[in-house]
């Protein structure tokens, strides 16, 4: 099994390609040396280069726009606090923004490839500032404060002192700001009377109109136009009945727009002809989930696909030929390809009628096993993506399930609110609802069902085995929340505010905290408990696991705790990936299969 399991964990993906200007090379980020690092694709095939070696994972990377200078994002031990470091000439880097008990969110490089903008908490940790950094005479200036959560987005182009912002107003809602840097005066982008969501902002090369995606005027995510000189008034220019744009780039020629259409967790991307407004469907893309649109130059996009049969790579798409073509191959292995599964698309009706869709991965035979793979977020999608546990778990007979209970993103702005506060109940109740139909429609094994997740999705793990524990014969919760209190009182003060907002708020909200915590139902759990948690998680913190699995050890209740030191809130270390997925396999096998507990 170890052997099998093996080629599966060690599978890597190329990632966030980002184009260098004027060269017709890119860089992108792989996990190939074990780890997060950026390689440079050098415009010949195969000709691929290490762009540096760090001792930490990168996080980004940003080009000048002159194309040649270059900064990377990277953090410390998985703590999200990003640091940057600039490239030098003979290919070594110095640190250029280093405060490491700070985050620091990258918002661009001015037009004169002098100077950069980001965000930092220093003044306080729960506001983020924005800070312009002078590489000519590194010489770093506040230039706004905000006491909240803002975010640079770029430079406004031919305006010296004006800069756009994106402010978080909750976990879904952002507002787009320009800001007067000699004034400090705000001007909102869109509608001032109404929340929304607002992504995806892109700029004509004169600087005169603007692009922006938002659910200002509906439920689903759609394409509009304004003039800078009046950034109040929208235009929409697009909406796809059924499904969230999620983005956009604009040519080089400023006549058309390619959008990215996310249609129930694949990617179908458009062409908006600026000049006549024409919409069409761009023919011969890869399947799959796509992100990380650019433009090589007038008529070749960049973008990244991967899917469940394609662990990730770097594509083009040549707009003369109509052809896309791959540039990387880093997301092979030949020895499991044939093995790979594509899932079926289906959909249930969950306890009160809600119609709520989920991926099914089996290999068309009544399984041995079934595993229900629960999203974070909770406002996040599970995609028609590589997941190599699935793959593997699929290849040994098990189904898994990857639902898209509600309060998912990519199916309108109401099916995310369905799970706010209060509702949030209701979501776990899908999940009980997908089992009974699971065992209806699919004859899966009513016996043998368990459930993983990360992040919310572990919350989700804990609240299905308390609330629903006749249901489940295992479960894996990694960096999953325990109790929303505890959760709120003790992740990043930035946080706390806009996670309120989906949850419920500290004060107002704590008897219901109570009445649903996982924490304190665990008497409830009667299945086996795997947990997973990095020492260095600023958004959950540890304390989540290690107060859950103290509470069910003094229980005598079946549950292992594994602790990654050297991790935060996600697993970037390739021997901690196969370390920890490797016991999630065993687990399943030793509990569902093999009958026996921990």
């Amino acid at each position: 099994m170890e052997d099998n399991l093996s080629f599966y964990l060690n599978v890597v993906s190329a990632y966030s390609p980002v184009v260098i200007p004027h060269t017709n090379q890119f860089t992108f980020i792989s996990k190939k040396t074990g780890i997060p690092q950026a390689y440079l694709w050098t415009g010949a095939d195969d000709d691929v280069q290490l762009l540096g070696q760090f001792k930490e994972r990168v996080m980004s990377v940003y080009h000048s726009s002159s194309g040649k200078q270059t900064i990377v994002g990277m953090d410390d031990k998985g703590n999200e606090k990003q640091q940057f470091y600039l490239m030098k000439e003979d290919g070594s880097f110095e640190a250029l923004v280093f405060s490491p008990n700070h985050f620091h969110i990258f918002g661009g490089w001015k037009s004169d490839g002098y100077k950069i903008m980001y965000a930092s908490n220093r003044r306080n940790i729960g506001y983020f500032d924005i800070y312009v950094l002078d590489l000519s005479t590194r010489k770093e200036e506040l230039v706004f404060q905000f006491d909240g959560k803002c975010t640079p987005v770029c430079w406004l182009k031919g305006e010296e002192n004006k800069i756009v912002i994106s402010i978080q107003e909750t976990n879904i809602f952002k507002s787009l700001m320009i800001v007067d840097l000699e004034t400090k005066r705000m001007t909102k982008i869109g509608f001032n009377e109404s929340q929304a969501r607002y992504q995806a902002l892109v700029f004509s090369s004169d600087g005169t109109t603007g692009y922006v995606l938002s659910d200002v005027n509906g439920d689903k995510l759609a394409l509009y136009r304004f003039q800078v000189s009046d950034p109040s008034e929208l235009e929409r220019l697009y909406m796809d009945p059924q499904w969230d744009l999620e983005e956009i780039s604009l040519s080089p020629t400023n006549e058309s727009l390619i959008i990215n259409v996310n249609a129930g967790g694949e990617s179908v991307l458009k062409n908006y002809d600026l000049l006549t407004d024409k919409v069409t469907v761009l023919e011969n893309i890869p399947d799959g989930v796509i992100d990380s649109i650019s433009w090589l130059d007038n008529h070749r996009l960049l973008f990244a696909v991967k899917s469940p049969i394609l662990p990730g790579d770097s594509w083009s798409y040549d707009f003369l030929e109509q052809q896309a073509k791959r540039l990387t191959y880093f997301g092979q292995c030949k020895e499991i390809e044939h093995l790979l599964t594509e899932p079926e698309v289906c959909k249930l009706n969950s306890f009160d009628g809600l119609e709520v869709p989920y991926f099914y991965f089996s290999r068309g035979q009544k399984p041995k096993a079934t595993v229900v793979y629960v999203h974070g977020g909770p406002e996040s999608q599970i995609r028609a993506d590589f997941n190599p546990v699935i793959q593997y778990l699929v290849s040994k007979n098990f189904a898994v399930v990857a639902p898209n209970v509600r309060g998912s993103s990519g199916y309108g702005r109401n099916y995310i609110q369905l799970d706010d506060g209060r509702k949030r109940m209701d979501a776990v109740a899908d999940l009980a609802s997908l089992v009974e139909d699971l065992v209806q429609t699919k004859s899966i094994d009513s016996s043998r069902i368990g459930i993983m997740g990360r992040s919310y999705g572990g919350f989700m793990v804990l609240a299905a085995l308390t609330h629903y524990p006749e249901i489940w014969a295992a479960g894996v919760d990694i960096v999953g929340i325990s109790h929303f209190k505890t959760f709120l009182e003790n992740t990043g003060p930035w946080r706390r505010k806009i996670r309120e907002y989906e949850y419920g708020t500290l004060g107002e909200d704590d008897d219901f905290f109570e009445e649903i915590a996982p924490l304190n139902h665990l008497d409830k759990i009667q299945a086996p408990l795997l947990v997973f948690h990095g020492k260095n998680d600023t958004r959950v913190p540890v304390s989540e696991a290690e107060q859950l699995t103290k509470q069910m050890l003094e229980m005598g209740k079946d549950v292992e705790l594994v602790v990654f030191e050297n991790e935060g809130h996600q697993t970037e270390k390739i021997e901690n990936h196969i370390s920890m997925n490797s016991r999630i396999v065993e687990f399943f096998e030793e509990t569902m299969i093999a009958g026996v507990g921990l």
